[in-house]
């Protein structure tokens, strides 16, 4: 049977102390970066509600439906066969390793993480922000609901996707349906299939045997990942110089086409990307060193200090004059 239930009351304020207590229940870590007094966390960080529904013992569904007031940050401790997650309005900014995306409405990402490397989320606010989370609890053994093998891979993975418009109208017909408990289990058990269907990558659905050997992308040669890595080093270690695709491509012995595709599939991004956010960080370390806003924004490759400025809020969720000021 399905167990409905709801992790949060309806429309009631939700404070950091609550957040840190259904955080200490699901192995996450929450963080409140607006806080004034960081040992003190801001009292009200959202209002709304958050739903469970527990499929069986290796399924379950949660939607959330807050007024994000405060913006928070969120890292899963808890190992995940496979999370997946859509937001259904809104936008987050979710990482995993070296990956990091900004996602909004219609956006989804499924990953498989551990203890060692774990999901990091953050919230922006203020927003409203609806987002319907599937986390698979057991391997594929022990999954009665699946006739596929969703196995994950060895190594942790962070996919993002895209919702079709029609699975996007079901999620949203189902949480508004009032059917028992019994037809809401067949309801959800029917769409967490659909959701791993077009959710997981390609090669996660391979029999084992075809498997790619461990840390290597399918499809990348030895010699690719070699190069691309180099690459990847580089825009790391000097994210303020001026890049081309066509040098890059040319110092990678790939066709700029080549490159974007290799890059995308090795590294969950595209190149350029990539290369934003190593230099937002790089501003961070600028900013932290006293150096004005404008005088970080050129140094980091931004030609107009107004979108240097937006594109850091939207990557850190604070003004780059805030940490600025701090320091």
């Amino acid at each position: 049977m399905a167990t409905l239930g709801s992790i949060t009351p309806s429309g009631v304020p939700l404070t950091a102390h609550d957040l840190l207590a259904i955080g200490q229940r699901f192995g996450i870590d929450y963080r409140f970066p607006e806080a004034p007094d960081r040992s003190q966390p801001a009292p009200c960080v959202a209002r709304g509600q958050v739903m469970d529904v527990e499929i069986d013992p290796t399924l379950r569904v949660t939607h959330s439906d807050l007024d994000v007031l405060h913006a928070y940050a969120s890292t899963s401790r808890r190992a995940a066969p496979w999370f997946l997650s859509v937001i259904l309005e809104g936008h987050i900014q979710v990482g995993l390793g070296q990956q990091s995306f900004q996602l909004q409405a219609g956006d989804a990402f499924s990953a498989h993480f551990n203890e060692q490397t774990g999901l990091e989320v953050f919230q922006p606010a203020p927003q409203r922000l609806r987002i319907l989370n599937l986390s698979i609890l057991a391997d594929s053994g022990s999954l009665s609901f699946s006739p596929t093998n969703v196995a994950p891979p060895s190594t942790p993975v962070l996919h993002t996707w895209q919702v079709p418009p029609l699975l996007r109208h079901s999620l949203e017909a189902a949480l508004a349906s009032n059917w028992p408990a019994e037809r809401q289990r067949l309801l959800w058990q029917g769409l967490a299939l659909q959701l791993l269907a077009h959710g997981l990558p390609d090669a996660c659905l391979e029999p084992r045997e075809k498997e790619q050997a461990v840390g290597q992308p399918q499809g990348l040669s030895h010699r690719d990942h070699q190069r691309l890595e180099r690459l990847r080093q580089q825009l790391e270690e000097y994210p303020c110089q001026a890049y081309r695709l066509e040098q890059m491509a040319r110092n990678a012995a790939m066709s700029p086409s080549s490159l974007r595709s290799k890059f995308q599939r090795c590294y969950g991004c595209s190149i350029f990307d990539y290369l934003r956010r190593c230099r937002l960080t790089q501003a961070q370390a600028y900013l932290r060193k006293g150096y004005s806003v404008q005088q970080t924004a050129h140094a980091c490759g931004y030609r107009h200090a107004t979108n240097f400025a937006t594109a850091f809020k939207r990557a850190f969720g604070i003004a780059p004059h805030e940490v600025h000021n701090r320091h």
